[in-house]
């Protein structure tokens, strides 16, 4: 039924004019036609006042047209039957952007992933009643006019997540709907109702028959909120985190030093750290990094006969590599989360380490050109990130990051001020070495190590003092290289 509530589609269509028009021409050929979903939902959350990007990015349409009849009215624009089968037209607007217009449908019986079976039908409330959550069930009319069929409204109002019908089909339906109860929980800062709740925690098995991509998609939305550790305390509690990040909860009941960790266990630690992440990081990926840091510490600890957690970075990255194949993340994904896991502590070290040493830290990874610290060394500085929350989650807070970013600092001016010199090899490379009589081998690294720390920690700005240097250290004189 038609609310008294409307969303603002005069500043919807100044950004989306494209979607009027397919709204304009369905009406005019007879079908009735709505936008449908994350717009609506997102278009009350503007309407309330609250922090919600609008117009959103993606518009979609729902129709009572069949894909023929949709296809029929938009010759001459760019079309792609993404879902044909499902009614699913992608239409491209004048200025390359797609929009989704989708007939309305009604499903099958699903296997816990797809249904057996799509019918078209002529009827919103067929459409909306298959859909998984109230809050996107909701539809608008051209004129801004919201659609509830479904107690939207209410569940919005109240910021309630509550699954449409029957908790227990929906989510046997798509196990997938279950995380993103969760994200939408911690999207709108919402509770779940009870009976959808006792549903998810009912069918949380089911998530072993969704693939890794599709658990991945969710799990970086929910951690790309204000709210991922909600996120993960939700997951936890209803019994899904078990099948979406196993590793995490062996990291309860394990003790830390009380001097060091007075919030808890690694698992309590973790949380204490995901925490002050949300307050400050909005990468996803470096949260999940914030997540995963400490996940090599019972294995360490065991491995180490329970003395210490000697080791648990690199065993942690090894872990984070597995988890990231299990998702299916891109290698630049998997590459920047196993490098964070594994150096999170290292970067504690960055004051002690040698001005050569510091640079080749600071500089791996390093995008050419100027702008922001975090855009031109991201690696370094996603590092970090983690560090802050890490250390912020325990007791060493500010005390731990503090001298770490001062030095930092310090290290970034050095940088700027050798110039392009900290490229090394741009003076000397092993190539020259070997014209001086040195072999390749183990020797050759060892030099060239020397060499370029030295250059790097600007003691060297010439390619001549870098063969001099070169040639008194295969001479046997050390005293070129201040002690080395």
């Amino acid at each position: 039924m038609n609310s008294r509530e409307q969303i603002d589609v005069q500043t919807l269509f100044a950004r989306h004019p494209f979607a009027r028009v397919i709204l304009d021409r369905l009406g005019a050929a007879g079908h009735e036609a709505v936008l449908i979903g994350g717009v609506v939902r997102d278009g009350l959350r503007f309407l309330w006042g609250d922090d919600v990007l609008y117009p959103p990015a993606d518009v979609d349409i729902a129709t009572s047209a069949v894909p023929a009849e949709i296809r029929s009215l938009f010759v001459g624009h760019p079309m792609v039957g993404v879902g044909e089968e499902f009614g699913v037209i992608v239409v491209v607007s004048p200025d390359g952007r797609p929009y989704e217009v989708a007939t309305y449908r009604v499903e099958g019986e699903y296997d816990g992933r797809w249904p057996s079976r799509v019918e078209l039908v002529r009827d919103l409330a067929g459409d909306v009643r298959r859909r998984d959550l109230t809050m996107n069930g909701l539809a608008a009319t051209l004129d801004g006019d919201v659609i509830d069929l479904v107690g939207g409204i209410d569940d919005l109002k109240a910021r309630r997540v509550r699954a449409i019908g029957d908790p227990s089909v929906r989510f046997a339906e798509d196990y997938l709907r279950m995380l993103r109860a969760v994200r939408f929980a911690c999207q709108i800062d919402a509770e779940l109702d009870g009976p959808t709740a006792e549903a998810i925690s009912a069918h949380a098995g089911g998530l072993t028959a969704i693939s890794g991509e599709r658990i991945r998609d969710e799990l970086l939305r929910t951690l790309a909120t204000p709210r991922g550790c909600r996120g993960v305390e939700l997951l936890d509690r209803l019994g899904l985190l078990a099948h979406v990040l196993p590793e995490l909860g062996e990291g309860k009941g394990v003790s830390q030093p009380e001097a060091y960790h007075p919030e808890g266990d690694v698992f309590e630690h973790t949380l204490a750290a995901m925490r002050v992440a949300d307050t400050f990081i909005r990468d996803p990926m470096v949260k999940l990094a914030v997540l995963l840091h400490d996940i090599g510490k019972p294995q360490a600890l065991a491995r180490n006969d329970g003395v210490n957690m000697g080791g648990h970075c690199a065993l942690g990255a090894w872990q984070a590599k597995r988890i990231a194949h299990r998702l299916r993340l891109s290698r630049a994904d998997t590459a920047r989360l196993t490098f964070l896991v594994k150096n999170h502590m290292r970067i504690a070290d960055f004051p002690e380490m040698g001005r050569g040493k510091q640079v080749l830290f600071l500089t791996e990874g390093e995008v050419p050109g100027v702008g922001p610290l975090g855009e031109r060394y991201p690696r370094f500085f996603e590092l970090l990130q983690v560090l802050v929350a890490d250390c912020e989650a325990s007791a060493h807070r500010a005390a731990g990051w503090g001298p770490i970013l001062d030095e930092t600092l310090r290290v970034v001016l050095h940088v700027e001020r050798v110039g392009n010199l900290r490229r090394a090899r741009d003076l000397v490379d092993g190539h020259d070495l070997s014209q001086l009589g040195l072999r390749d081998g183990p020797e050759m690294g060892r030099v060239l190590g020397i060499l370029h720390d030295r250059i790097l920690a600007g003691e060297m700005d010439s390619r001549d003092q870098a063969l001099e240097a070169a040639r008194s250290l295969l001479h046997g004189d050390h005293g070129t290289f201040g002690g080395h």
